[in-house]
């Protein structure tokens, strides 16, 4: 039996979106964390022009999220919503005796991540063994009869619950590796 990662979370990000991060900020700070449905219904009823941009980035994260995960939306909740600050789009206004004055138009990211609560974060899998595998299994661990379960728990790792995997020590970050 191998354990392995589930994906839980999708997320939907919405790029130069014309406005200024704080006007933003306000918005998203009274989402995060809450249930799709309850932010559905804030966003519409909240009188700020904020609020259309980040409606479709929720209603795009959801369509990601029925799509990649197939979750219904009851499910899902908002577990990061954030903005950062864009490139500031500047712009000259005409002034008296061809003077120009400078006009500073700001751009924000947002990035809206919406998370299941229904799946678990690890799934696990079962291989089937041939006699032949199982035979050498039951050599190289010195056992009469292996399970999986029982193979799992008696490794010697640091997490028990993970399969062992035999990794390349010089191409993950090591002291030889340089970039």
């Amino acid at each position: 039996m191998f354990i392995k990662e589930r994906k839980t979370e999708v997320y939907a990000l919405g790029q130069h979106i014309s406005m200024s991060v704080h006007k933003a900020r306000r918005v998203i700070d009274q989402i995060r964390g809450r249930s799709y449905e309850e932010t559905l219904m804030i966003l519409e009823l909240m009188p700020y022009r904020a609020c259309s941009p980040i409606f479709k980035l929720v209603y795009s994260a959801a369509a990601n999220a029925s799509y990649i995960l197939r979750s219904t939306e009851a499910n899902l909740f908002i577990s990061k919503a954030e903005v950062n600050e864009g490139p500031t789009m500047k712009r000259q206004k005409l002034r008296a005796r061809g003077r120009s004055y400078e006009i500073k138009k700001p751009t924000c990211h947002i990035t809206i991540v919406m998370k299941d609560i229904s799946l678990t974060e690890y799934e696990e899998e079962f291989l089937l063994y041939t006699d032949k595998v199982r035979k050498n299994a039951n050599k190289f661990l010195g056992i009469d009869s292996i399970d999986s379960m029982e193979w799992l728990k008696k490794t010697n790792r640091k997490n028990q619950y993970r399969a062992i995997e035999d990794r390349d020590r010089y191409s993950n970050g090591g002291p030889w590796d340089k970039k």
